[in-house]
């Protein structure tokens, strides 16, 4: 997904069915927003609760990020004490 999501805007024309798909059910994404997503067979999206009730889907795992940013933290504090470990 090579597009922010900020720049994107809502396509009425665009309506996508909940349909059953084995014992699941899915949505079926039209093959024009596929392309322009740039999306592949076997990527993965993370679904993340908007205000309001919304929902967006990304590429990038909510939870690592907050993982990173935990790690980064710890790496600024101990900076000093990392730099002598890794001589």
């Amino acid at each position: 997904m090579n597009e922010n999501p900020k720049d994107m805007k809502a396509d009425a024309s665009v309506v996508l069915q909940v349909r059953k798909i084995g014992n699941s059910i899915g949505l079926i994404l039209p093959k024009e927003i596929v392309a322009r997503l740039n999306l592949k067979e076997g990527d993965k999206l993370f679904p993340v609760e908007q205000p309001g009730g919304g929902l967006m889907l990304t590429p990038h795992d909510p939870n690592f990020e907050k993982a990173m940013t935990v790690a980064r933290r710890g790496m600024k504090r101990y900076h000093n004490a990392l730099a002598e470990l890794a001589k």
